[in-house]
């Protein structure tokens, strides 16, 4: 019943708003980071289980093997300083973008995470609240991932500082020690690349969910930074 009384309901005409929601900065940071995931996932599993390749030339002549490690070792970077930017546009962009979004502190945001549970996870209802930027379960999520962000990148500075000079990984190198070795490191290291894929998988699922259950642009804004809002209810 309730799937029939949705499709009916968007069967019926209704006017929208256009209203700017994801900065540059932010869709910039969105796939910057989105880039650097899949090759740091995929330089990284490589690094961990490196394939067995066979060259009719001698091993010395081949470089497969650093070529994506340095890969990784590059997009590490672009993916950390990347990962700081947005840290800063969460104090200086707009409403949308704000910490505020992110940390649940005020009661109604946690109803609203019990609501999307229901649409998301349980699937009791069609439909939950709809809001212009982050819902309120999506943005406790995204923030246990920056969490996530800052754990896999200290580690792999920790990492990295045991064969570089380079200031940067060299401020890190009081971590291995602290986590007990480099193996310690590495396992968790690795154990925390598998939530990025998980993470990455569930999140592109729930884009295009949420993109055909709403029908306010969720995918497009990430591209041109505009939704859709209904003219009936005020904007939140």
């Amino acid at each position: 019943m309730a799937t029939k009384a949705f499709v009916a309901q968007a069967s019926q005409p209704e006017k929208f708003r256009r209203v700017y929601v994801w900065e540059f900065p932010v869709r910039l940071y969105h796939w910057v980071n989105a880039l650097c995931v899949v090759v740091l996932c995929v330089t990284g599993y490589l690094i961990g289980r490196p394939l067995a390749i066979t060259y009719s030339s001698e091993a010395y002549q081949q470089y497969w093997f650093g070529t994506v490690r340095f890969l990784h070792f590059v997009t590490a970077f672009v993916f950390f300083f990347n990962f700081l930017v947005r840290l800063y546009w969460g104090f200086v962009g707009n409403q949308y973008a704000k910490w505020s979004n992110f940390i649940p502190n005020h009661r109604a945001q946690w109803r609203e995470m019990i609501e999307v549970m229901k649409v998301d996870v349980l699937q009791t209802r069609v439909q939950g609240l709809i809001t212009l930027g982050h819902n309120a379960l999506a943005g406790l999520i995204y923030f246990l991932s920056f969490l996530a962000f800052l754990f896999q990148s200290l580690t792999g500075f920790a990492l990295y500082s045991s064969m570089s000079q380079a200031r940067l990984p060299r401020l890190f190198a009081w971590i291995t020690p602290l986590m007990g070795g480099d193996f310690a490191v590495r396992q968790w290291h690795h154990i925390f690349m598998w939530f990025f894929i998980w993470f990455t998988l569930v999140h592109v699922y729930l884009v295009f969910y949420h993109d055909y259950i709403e029908g306010r642009g969720t995918t497009s804004s990430m591209v041109g930074g505009w939704k859709f809002d209904s003219d009936k209810r005020d904007e939140k």
